[in-house]
């Protein structure tokens, strides 16, 4: 595996002469929001050797780099998830190679169902914890030592002084954020609503099928990890409606502005 980061960072710095000090992983529905920064470059990930690519629609598939204010940024522009078939080496690979490449801070954004019930549709949640009960480690198999140790410390992924950076954010954006523990599934099918009262009991807030894996991997290797959930539906069994990726979608893009707006406010003052 180490030797598969080393071929992909290659061929990285072949083409790319840029180190950031942030990384950011774009969820639904701020699959555009590269697009509004001052871009330096550009690499498909199709033309990084050995690099998994994503096969979700809207996915665009490409690492931006570029400047959010005066902050150096690498932007994962469509992520993989572990339902697309992938090993989970593969799924938090790109996570790695965003922090070889130079980034200490790792904002993390997704989509994700409500299981906490004073939630709705539209919210912001800022991940302070989060539960993988349901998806393999990243870290199975033999331990890469030039990345962390064997048994990494998980009492914080949530980096404690950026969840105070995003809350004071929130609030200079006038946003009412939740705060809560999320978690993550395999997907591709939603839960059910079985699955959403286990979850439920476990502590949970809200739930998804990505991010958490990242995190864990970002944080192995030292990085300071800060992520939010934008609440696109209510989890199963809250609602009579029935779940489908349009409604994510719909949801998503109707609060993307203030998502954008929140994204950059915390990475021009995540320093």
């Amino acid at each position: 595996m180490y030797q598969k980061l080393m071929t992909c960072l290659s061929s990285v710095k072949q083409k790319i002469d840029f180190k950031p000090e942030v990384a950011l992983v774009l969820g639904s529905g701020l699959g555009d929001y590269a697009d509004g920064i001052k871009v330096e470059d550009t690499m498909e990930y199709a033309e990084i050797d050995g690099f998994p690519v994503s096969t979700v629609k809207g996915h665009k598939g490409r690492f931006v780099f570029g400047y959010v204010g005066e902050t150096p940024v690498v932007i994962m522009q469509g992520r993989v998830h572990y339902y697309e078939g992938y090993p989970m080496s593969d799924v938090v690979l790109p996570t790695r190679l965003m922090g070889l490449l130079g980034a200490k801070k790792l904002l993390l954004t997704n989509a994700a169902g409500g299981v906490n019930e004073t939630f709705k549709p539209g919210d912001f949640m800022m991940i302070t914890d989060h539960i993988t009960i349901g998806v393999p480690s990243p870290l199975i198999g033999p331990n890469i030592e030039e990345l962390g140790t064997r048994f990494p410390d998980m009492s914080e992924v949530y980096s404690n002084r950026l969840q105070g950076v995003v809350r004071e954010c929130a609030a200079d954006c006038g946003i009412d954020l939740k705060e809560g523990v999320y978690v993550q599934f395999t997907g591709p099918s939603y839960e059910t609503p079985a699955e959403i009262r286990l979850a439920r009991s476990w502590g949970a807030d809200a739930v998804g099928m990505s991010t958490a894996c990242e995190a864990m991997a970002a944080r192995h290797m030292g990085l300071e990890v800060c992520g939010i959930s934008c609440i696109t539906n209510l989890a199963a069994g809250l609602s009579r409606q029935e779940l489908n990726h349009k409604e994510v979608q719909e949801t998503a893009d109707r609060v993307a502005k203030s998502f954008k707006e929140l994204v950059t406010k915390i990475v021009t003052n995540m320093a």
